[in-house]
């Protein structure tokens, strides 16, 4: 039987999507083993019947001079860590996720000669998936590459991001558009990193909208712990009903039943909007890496799927203008819905899969 390695950053973000990999590559008949850092041990409830396999690994940011300093050896250690399980494991194909605890492990792969993919989840390649783009066999890409292609733009094959089962059964479900009356529906999340900046733009934005729009808004929204009280106050005060919670987890559904998202245009964002097919105003996240988030934005924008907006440039006038602007439009509403469903590519983690046995196979 063969086997497969799949190596990805110690974050959900990277490792959802060999989630879904694993899963179809086990519906294959092939066994998995998930190669990252010390974190993901706490994930292997989502790997039923894979080895996990941890090796050292070390991120550049928010490191101390010293810790810079030991990073190197750290990530050293990794490969020869990772070439020595690579070696007794002998897979027929190494996929790697992105994130830094991807790194040692396709660094090894590549010295060890076996057959590598990557997968590249933003339109921007992320750091430590440049560091190895011009070594793979195969780069999957999400999203068209914006920038920082490898070299031999050959190797290229745009798959789409592997999506949630429960995203997939939500896929394409129909639009509800507004009408003249009753409610608005807006969904509201941020993510970890950028939900404080939704908490106080969007609050502020809906109390400055006319009556007529605040009465009817319904909006569902994630916050921060800490922001929660002070949200539902300016709601209250506002007179606009709202739903918060500091987690969800059903969002693919609450997605579904929007009839307008603001968000930030991270990968998975962005491509569950796709599948699903919702209009959205996006505001990328001003502090992420490589401003990675904008290019991912921008195509649902130049699509005219949605709107993308620098935070910079956003106030809560101007965003209570684009909420007003959307909802008293129901029909363009409609078509920036239908065009984000025309970008999905649904089938993501069946090309990823192929790509894995293409690869192997060749071996």
């Amino acid at each position: 039987m063969t086997t497969i390695v799949l190596s990805a950053g110690g974050t959900g973000g990277h490792l959802f999507p060999a989630e879904a990999l694993a899963g179809e590559l086990v519906r294959r008949g092939k066994t998995i083993v998930v190669m990252t850092d010390r974190r993901g041990t706490n994930y292997a409830k989502a790997f039923p019947g894979a080895a996990i396999e941890t090796v050292p690994s070390a991120a550049f940011s928010d490191r101390s001079i010293l810790g810079l300093m030991a990073a190197p050896f750290e990530i050293a250690a990794g490969i020869v860590m990772a070439l020595m399980k690579l070696s007794r494991i002998r897979p027929g194909a190494v996929i790697g996720f992105g994130g830094y605890p991807s790194l040692p492990v396709m660094i090894a792969a590549w010295l060890g000669r076996f057959p590598t993919a990557i997968l590249e989840q933003n339109a921007v390649t992320g750091r430590a998936n440049r560091a190895v783009m011009n070594k793979v066999k195969v780069m999957a890409a999400a999203f068209p590459i914006a920038r920082f292609a490898p070299k031999d733009a050959s190797k290229i094959v745009l798959t789409g991001n592997p999506l949630r089962p429960e995203v997939i059964a939500l896929a394409g479900t129909p639009y509800d558009m507004p009408g003249d009356t009753g409610a608005l529906h807006l969904l509201v999340f941020g993510g970890s990193q950028g939900a404080r900046a939704m908490s106080d733009l969007v609050p502020a934005a809906a109390a400055l909208l006319p009556q007529s729009f605040r009465t009817r808004l319904d909006i569902v929204q994630q916050c921060r712990p800490e922001d929660l009280d002070g949200v539902r106050a300016a709601y209250d005060a506002a007179g606009v009903t709202a739903e918060l919670a500091s987690f969800y987890t059903d969002m693919p559904r609450r997605m579904a039943k929007a009839q307008l998202v603001i968000a930030r245009s991270g990968a998975g964002t962005v491509s569950e909007l796709m599948a699903i097919g919702r209009p959205s105003i996006l505001i990328p996240l001003p502090h992420a890496l490589d401003d990675n988030q904008t290019p991912n934005g921008e195509i649902l924008s130049k699509a005219n799927a949605g709107w993308c907006v620098a935070q910079r440039d956003l106030t809560p006038e101007k965003l209570a203008g684009m909420i007003k602007l959307a909802f008293s439009d129901p029909d363009d509403l409609a078509k920036r819905a239908a065009n984000a469903l025309r970008l999905a590519r649904i089938d993501a983690v069946s090309r990823l899969a192929d790509v894995a046995e293409n690869l192997a196979r060749a071996a």
